[in-house]
């Protein structure tokens, strides 16, 4: 026999409803279709399941369709993960489509991307050198990206200054793998945004404190503009960066409407492998509060989400 005063609620006077009455959010049509073998790629994109985050992935790209047409600003804010899983081609592919107007990126995203287009690697083995010191030691890396902060004549931003210095440098055989280098010759504005002694370039002995600051800054002053232009239907996607770049932006938004210029009824997303508390604070929410519009959040891995992203958007080209 029990020790406990209390006995378990009595069930019997349970009222029930008819499962056949009731309803329900999820029915058969919604369900995904098998692949067939040899079917083209937009039959599988439209036999994916119309639930949850698959509905989620064809509303944005619902909402990029229609700032396209509405020439409404589009901007990829980047970390630099987008870069070392290698996505330059993809996001160079969707700017010639019309689907970015511009990138927004930290520091890490240009190491990698001026890795890429000089070396053909980039993505060090960080626990192998980091017990010796060496991490973040390459010469060429420091050397040059600092260069070229350094060299920004007055009307240039980091962004456009590095952009310039891999162009310069490139390898034939891998300049067309770099984002920056693309978004130059495209002349797509590229902004970059750093908080010092993030990123390994600050430890080489050429870095310039005065001099990352009022690129970076320029930069700031440029995502602003950048950012004004998404006012009734643009979007901006964040991409990879759980940090600086969220709060970038919300600083941006504000300082938009600060001055007097209207930001209302645009779109903001967030694709990340994990749900961060900045980029869902700063990106998904704030940005639309008492403003319109509607942020997403897009969990997965970026070398998967954002192919699949730019295949809707192609195969709605056609």
């Amino acid at each position: 026999m029990s020790i406990y005063t209390l006995q378990p609620l009595d069930f019997g006077a349970l009222k029930t409803v008819s499962l056949h009455g009731r309803g329900g959010k999820v029915t058969p049509e919604m369900f995904a279709k098998p692949h067939t073998p040899g079917a083209p790629l937009s039959t599988f994109l439209n036999n994916l399941p119309r639930i949850l985050a698959a509905d989620t992935l064809r509303e944005v790209a619902k909402k990029l369709q229609e700032a396209k047409k509405s020439q409404r600003s589009i901007i990829w804010g980047l970390g630099g993960h987008v870069i070392k899983v290698g996505l330059a081609p993809i996001l160079l592919d969707l700017a010639d489509k019309g689907y970015a107007h511009g990138f927004a990126m930290n520091g890490s995203a240009t190491i990698h991307d001026y890795e890429i287009a000089v070396a053909g690697h980039s993505s060090e083995d960080v626990e192998a050198v980091l017990p010796d010191g060496s991490f973040g030691s390459a010469e060429e890396t420091g050397r040059d990206l600092n260069d070229a902060i350094n060299d920004a004549n007055p009307t240039e931003g980091m962004g456009e200054a590095i952009c310039r210095k891999i162009t310069e440098k490139a390898d034939p055989n891998y300049a067309n793998s770099s984002l920056l280098h693309g978004a130059y010759s495209r002349k797509l504005p590229v902004t970059v945004h750093v908080a010092i002694g993030t990123d390994t370039p600050h430890t080489h002995p050429g870095a310039n404190g005065a001099a990352i600051g009022k690129t970076s800054h320029h930069d700031f002053r440029l995502l602003c503009e950048m950012v004004r232009g998404l006012d009734e239907g643009g979007v901006y996607l964040n991409v990879g960066s759980a940090v600086v770049m969220p709060e970038v932006f919300l600083k941006a938004v504000s300082v938009v409407r600060n001055l007097g210029h209207s930001l209302r009824n645009f779109t903001t997303v967030n694709f990340d492998f994990l749900q961060h508390y900045r980029p869902t604070v700063n990106v998904v929410k704030r940005p639309h509060a008492n403003a319109g519009g509607r942020g997403y959040a897009l969990t997965g891995h970026h070398e998967i989400m954002i192919p699949l992203l730019a295949a809707i958007l192609v195969e709605g080209n056609e």
